[in-house]
């Protein structure tokens, strides 16, 4: 079993969840890597909206549920612009409170990754 923790981007805070919630439930998009585990979502919530005011309670609290993964859902990329800060929340994460951060959720829809493409915008290791 895995336990793990959603971060959604601010802009996206009246989301329902849906997708993301459907991809965990059929491991599909970023939780394919999860393979036949079982995972738990500890928690869910925003950033807090620019520049993240909400990362580090809301990171801290996640790892105090156990999460072992947070994912940034898929909106810190697929709006325009991409988050700004996402390098930087992800350090902070990985290195300060010492949980793996994955970039993504669901899948991203085509039109956002052609427009992405275009200007290039989001960096390649994402």
């Amino acid at each position: 079993m895995k336990r793990i923790g959603i971060i959604i981007c601010d802009r996206y805070k009246s989301c329902d969840g849906g997708k993301c919630f459907r991809a965990v439930r059929e491991k599909e998009g970023a939780f394919r890597r999860y393979n036949d585990q079982e995972l738990v979502i500890v928690g869910y919530s925003s950033c807090g909206g620019c520049p993240g005011g909400n990362i580090e309670y809301v990171a801290t609290n996640m790892k105090k549920y156990g999460a072992e993964f947070i994912h940034f859902a898929t909106g810190f990329l697929a709006g325009y612009p991409p988050c700004p800060y996402i390098t930087q929340f992800k350090d902070f994460i990985e290195k300060v409170i010492d949980v793996k951060v994955v970039i993504g959720t669901h899948a991203m829809p085509d039109n956002y990754i052609k427009a992405h493409n275009k200007i290039k915008d989001i960096p390649e290791k994402y």
